[in-house]
């Protein structure tokens, strides 16, 4: 079975690590006023990766929680790839060179592409592209709009671009605890052959047994890992038993 990677969230809201419902600003649980220290923790328990998202940045348009995330990449040594609010060339330099390893282009994925294509090229290996889907299409600006895109179709763009990843995230599930939507990951996986990062509604052990054995039976596509956000900071996910399956 392919080894996948476990990304745990750090989800970004007035300089706070926080967890929201459906990526709804004013449904947002915080669980630490500390965003370093919580670097430090996933570091800690083994993590190799850290998902980091600026979310008043996603809303913005522009970076705004910049010191959480000087913070984060100041106090932990595992690579760290950042999203939100990235929406021009200039700041995708700006936070290569500050430290993160790999930057996510959400909105401006869907609203310039060539953009996205170019710092593909530019930077190889440093660039994912975030796809957020309500009901199968595209929402951008922090998934305030919904566009008539459909998530494959997007995808399908960046097919030959050389982006690192995709990572796909079902809106409806994100931070409900109620499992990922495997049938679209795994339909947009197989038209595609950029690894795909699975993300929205991980809600215990046995949402990672069932994306691990999905994983193992698809005939085409790669999925490269999960990101893990409320189960983890809820306790529903023990990250020394996540690594220990997804690592299998």
């Amino acid at each position: 079975m392919p080894a996948l990677t476990l990304y745990p969230a750090i989800d970004l809201k007035d300089g706070a690590c926080v967890r929201l419902r459906r990526g709804v600003m004013d449904d947002a649980t915080v669980y630490s006023d500390d965003p370093g220290a919580q670097a430090r923790a996933w570091e800690a328990a083994g993590c190799a990766w850290l998902h980091v998202v600026d979310l008043n940045g996603a809303f913005a348009g522009k970076p705004v929680n910049e010191a959480a995330v000087a913070a984060i990449l100041a106090a932990a040594t595992i690579p760290v790839q950042l999203g939100g609010g990235i929406r021009d060339r200039a700041g995708i330099e700006r936070w290569l060179a500050a430290g993160v390893r790999r930057v996510i282009l959400g909105s401006i994925a869907a609203k310039n592409p060539a953009l996205v294509r170019e710092a593909c090229r530019a930077y190889p290996g440093r660039v994912v592209v975030g796809i957020d889907a309500r009901d199968g299409f595209v929402a951008t600006e922090g998934w305030a709009e919904t566009s008539s895109l459909s998530a494959i179709e997007l995808a399908e763009k960046f097919e030959d671009a050389g982006a690192a990843a995709i990572v796909f995230t079902d809106i409806g599930r994100d931070g409900m605890l109620g499992g990922l939507n495997l049938d679209q990951t795994l339909a947009l996986a197989a038209r595609i052959s950029t690894p795909v990062i699975a993300s929205g509604g991980v809600g215990g052990m046995d949402d990672l047994v069932a994306l691990k054995a999905a994983a193992a039976r698809a005939e085409r596509g790669t999925i490269d890992g999960v990101i893990v956000g409320r189960a983890l900071y809820d306790g529903r996910v023990d990250p020394a038993a996540a690594l220990a399956l997804l690592a299998a």
